[in-house]
């Protein structure tokens, strides 16, 4: 097959009266003929008139693993490309949005602050949770103590409800918390991704285009600067 597509290659244009192709097979043999000379497939061969001179250059085959190669190089190539056009437009969102760097720390901080209040919530929230499960526990422990009895007998242990409503109650906490930790790590993250921003804006006002050491498929910090939470 590669030897049939190599020939229809190389006959492509037919030769000149008199011309005949030469290569240097890959054992260092030199190889003539009136067509393609089979050896010749894998290296660069050339259509030569009888008296030597050059009339082209015909380009081996290539080779499965060399067109894989190839691919690959046009994929990194085409992913350079696409980081470097999105490198573009942070970096004119960057100029276009900030006209100094205060204007950075009034932007992260309009996004921090809701983060902030209902970080605060939720800290309100527990509160409210840890009272209450003080409160079940001194009931847990009364209805365990034997002390509280009912018409006709000693209570078994507390009311299920009781035990019912601890359980969720922890539940909740344990979400609630979880939730202040993920909004703390996204105040965090917002920090990070301004301060970032913030650098490049200063490079690319001091005329220094190269794109950072890590360019991000996402333009973070420009759009995170015109969005608004509520």
């Amino acid at each position: 097959m590669k030897k049939a597509i190599f020939l229809a290659t190389a006959l492509l244009y037919a030769p000149l009266a008199g011309a005949v192709y030469k290569c240097v097979d890959e054992k260092g043999i030199t190889r003539i003929g009136d067509t393609p000379p089979d050896q010749c497939a894998n290296v660069v061969m050339y259509e030569i008139t009888t008296a030597g001179k050059v009339l082209r250059k015909i380009d081996p085959t290539p080779s499965p693993d060399a067109l894989k190669q190839v691919r690959e190089e046009e994929a990194r190539k085409r992913e350079a490309d696409k980081l470097a056009a999105q490198q573009k437009r942070k970096d004119e969102a960057l100029l276009n949005i900030y006209a100094n760097e205060k204007e950075f720390d009034v932007a992260r901080d309009r996004n921090i602050d809701p983060i902030r209040g209902r970080i605060r919530g939720g800290q309100e929230r527990l509160k409210v949770i840890e009272a209450r499960q003080a409160k079940i526990s001194e009931e847990m422990e009364f209805y365990q103590s034997g002390k509280k009895k009912s018409s006709k007998k000693e209570t078994d242990g507390p009311p299920p409800m009781l035990v019912a409503e601890r359980e969720s109650l922890d539940k909740e906490k344990a979400s609630v918390t979880l939730q202040i930790e993920r909004q703390e790590k996204e105040i965090e993250e917002l920090k990070s991704r301004y301060d970032s921003d913030r650098k490049r804006w200063v490079a690319l006002k001091a005329g220094n285009t190269a794109a950072p050491a890590q360019a991000k498929a996402e333009p973070a910090g420009a759009a995170t600067a015109v969005r608004k939470t509520y």
